[in-house]
């Protein structure tokens, strides 16, 4: 039984050192041109307030800073993406939004797509 499950930690380990390589390897390809996409990456801020937000996301009612990395055609794009989204999930933008193009943590897909949305609460204290 113990001899099984080493060769089970093996597998496990190869199937985890090969998902690691193939990872990696997109980038590779996206760096070198071997993988073509018409996409940038982008990595979005905006300022605003959580009103009523989706019970998928973990931050306290009140004002926020939402993040989402994007993979889209251009700056505008991604601007739309940003807004579209935080009204989706209950994120109400109150400001400017700040774009930076930025090195992707997941690969480009067929379609613009946004992923790892997060949100940091703060105090507002001008209301104070």
């Amino acid at each position: 039984m113990t001899k099984l499950h080493s060769s089970f930690l093996i597998i496990l380990f190869s199937e985890t050192a090969i998902l690691s390589v193939m990872e990696k390897n997109w980038k590779l390809k996206l760096k070198y041109g071997k993988l073509e996409t018409p996409y940038k990456h982008y990595t979005l801020f905006a300022d605003g307030q959580n009103i009523n937000l989706s019970e998928e996301f973990d931050c306290p009612k009140g004002f926020a800073i939402m993040s989402i990395k994007t993979w889209c055609e251009s700056t505008e794009q991604a601007a739309d993406l940003i807004s579209y989204v935080s009204e989706q999930i209950g994120f109400e933008i109150k400001d400017k939004i700040e774009i930076y193009e930025t090195d992707p943590q997941e690969p480009p897909k067929e379609k613009p797509f946004g992923y790892d949305i997060r949100f940091t609460p703060y105090e507002n204290r001008s209301e104070q």
